[in-house]
């Protein structure tokens, strides 16, 4: 009898741990196979976007001729001698002739250089701020999406506030490189301190006054303003945001161009600049 009780025990806690397993344990197994699955499948996706990403970004700046511009008419008005305004607006302007451009993308607004990065792309404008969030130039679906223009803008970038969007990817493809603008070793070079722009109407040349990181707030991409003194306001909080020190100020009679990307999944990296020299076309 002893023994029959013993192989009862057994029996019952052989019972007791397969129900264990059943309930919890292989619950735990299906949903960790799952979540290593989603991964998996979301890793792949983000490669298969960045390659194709990758061959348009190649196929367009392989195919755009991107001409020099010595002329152009600066903006400057009473700046200070010691400015650094006077060796950036020496600099030449980049002319892009965009009609190969909108042929294959209609919204094409635009091409945008910013020296010290991977940023040499043409940028479009659509009816929102979400379609070139998941779509490449070409109008595929790509979670790389594309750098777009703020459809609020004119797309001249006559406002006072112009904003350019794009994602910050991890592989340096569309803003993801302007990561960079905070470290000492992109700073350094003076060089770098401008963003060129070619539209169809002008070529501009735009002057980097502030850089900084900030949790996602939406007080920067603001484009309409009362009065001079209310933008006077708005630009005084933008430049005192900087993480470094570029020497230069900025008055209620510059138009500013913004650069919005994310830093990190709570974050954005934002880049102002102001316009110092153009040429119409």
């Amino acid at each position: 009898m002893a023994k029959q009780k013993v192989t009862s025990k057994k029996s019952n806690k052989s019972l007791t741990n397969q129900k264990t397993f059943h309930f919890i344990v292989l619950p735990l197994c299906i949903i960790a196979f799952c979540i290593t699955l989603y991964s998996a499948i979301g890793i792949i996706k983000w490669k298969i976007d960045s390659e194709k990403t990758n061959e348009e970004i190649s196929d367009l700046q392989s195919s755009v001729e991107i001409n020099q511009d010595s002329g152009g008419e600066t903006t400057g008005d009473g700046i200070d001698p010691n400015d650094p305004y006077w060796m950036y607006v020496k600099m030449n302007l980049i002319d892009v002739d965009f009609a190969d451009l909108k042929k294959t993308n209609s919204d094409t607004v635009g091409w945008i250089q910013v020296p010290g990065t991977n940023v040499n792309y043409p940028f479009v404008q659509s009816g929102d701020n979400k379609y070139y969030l998941t779509h490449s130039f070409k109008k595929t679906i790509n979670d790389a999406g594309w750098v777009f223009l703020d459809y609020r803008n004119n797309g001249s970038l006559s406002d006072k506030n112009n904003i350019i969007y794009a994602h910050g990817r991890l592989d340096g493809t569309m803003f993801g490189s302007l990561h960079g603008t905070l470290k000492s070793s992109w700073y350094s070079n003076t060089e770098n301190h401008v963003i060129k722009i070619s539209t169809e109407s002008y070529n501009s040349l735009w002057q980097i006054f502030s850089i900084y990181r900030i949790p996602t707030t939406n007080d920067y991409i603001k484009v309409n303003f009362t009065t001079d003194s209310e933008y006077q306001d708005w630009l005084n909080m933008i430049a005192g945001r900087s993480n470094i020190s570029f020497g230069t100020t900025v008055s209620a009679s510059d138009r500013v161009l913004t650069l919005s990307t994310c830093y990190n999944d709570n974050e954005k990296l934002v880049v102002h600049a102001k316009l110092i020299k153009y040429s119409e076309k």
